[in-house]
């Protein structure tokens, strides 16, 4: 099996395809309804009428729309642009993490990166490659041609995350090192402390960058199905805790709610968008469900 079909399975692209995310609804919904757009070029499409106004070009005038209503309209046109991505993808130890799930949360990261690579690329958006822990370790310059996915799912699929992470730092490296406003797609378990991590994605954002957050834990972090002793290992510095699973059960899930609820509602006041998710979710239906709800917004 080839590292494109590992990560992006046919069924998911055709599910793609079927939910009309390739054309309108990912130009359109996705990324170029991203905030307010920096980004200008030089095709336009068609989006709506508006009355003529003197001034427009009587070239603009709907002489189709002037039969029926006996009223000057003109042709409205939204301007369309390739928009730059990068796809930031934390390979720290922690990420190598997984309880019961087939995946660990680096898989699933790369799974639902492949899909976000091949809609990009199959509007001709150019794609790049960030890879970091404690910094930035391998990068790709971005491209929009076909073959650069599997050369993306390549260098992902030979990474194994090790080492510690310093997520604030790597970001704040990712601002300083991009020169134009990009579309930055974060994914990381966010396993760090959160303020410096806060600062640098509101750094990302001020420089220009358009910036989503994809927030995966595994299912074990987000719903805690441990009973009774268990022996926990923090997997970046070896620490072991034991406890009793039951009676520590609600404290947990109080703290994880309050941790997602903290970047939900910090990224909502940079106008970052936060998707939290976990290893237990299908990635296909997640990007999809994200995506709908996306261009509910806009």
């Amino acid at each position: 099996m080839s590292t494109v079909e590992k990560y992006l399975k046919p069924e998911v692209i055709r599910q793609i395809k079927r939910l009309d995310l390739r054309a309108q609804f990912i130009v359109k919904g996705f990324l170029h309804g991203l905030h307010a757009s920096p980004f200008h070029g030089f095709s336009v499409e068609f989006s709506e009428h508006r009355k003529y106004t003197p001034g427009d070009d009587p070239k603009d005038i709907d002489w189709l729309i002037y039969a029926k209503t006996d009223k000057y309209y003109v042709k409205k046109y939204e301007a369309e642009t390739n928009i730059t991505g990068y796809l930031a993808m934390d390979i720290s130890r922690s990420m190598g993490y997984t309880h019961r799930q087939d995946m660990t949360k680096f898989d699933y990261t790369i799974c639902l990166a492949a899909a976000l690579c091949y809609l990009m690329i199959s509007q001709q958006d150019p794609v790049g490659l960030l890879v970091f822990d404690e910094k930035i370790r391998k990068s790709l310059p971005p491209k929009s041609r076909r073959g650069q996915l599997a050369t993306v799912l390549s260098v992902l699929a030979n990474l194994k995350p090790t080492g510690k992470t310093d997520v604030a730092a790597s970001l704040t490296q990712i601002a300083a090192m991009l020169r134009h406003a990009s579309l930055v797609m974060i994914f990381s378990d966010l396993l760090a402390e959160p303020e410096p991590i806060v600062q640098a994605l509101h750094r990302l954002r001020h420089r220009g960058h358009d910036v989503i957050l994809f927030h995966v834990l595994d299912e074990a972090e987000a719903r805690f199905p441990f009973e009774g002793m268990v022996e926990l290992e923090e997997p970046e510095s070896g620490e072991r805790l034991t406890l009793d699973a039951d009676n520590f059960r609600h404290d947990y899930l109080a703290e994880i709610e309050a941790f997602r609820e903290m970047y939900r509602r910090e990224c909502f006041q940079a106008g970052i968008d936060y998707v939290p998710l976990d290893t237990s979710m299908q990635f296909d239906k997640a990007l999809a469900g994200y995506l709908a709800g996306r261009k509910a917004r806009y």
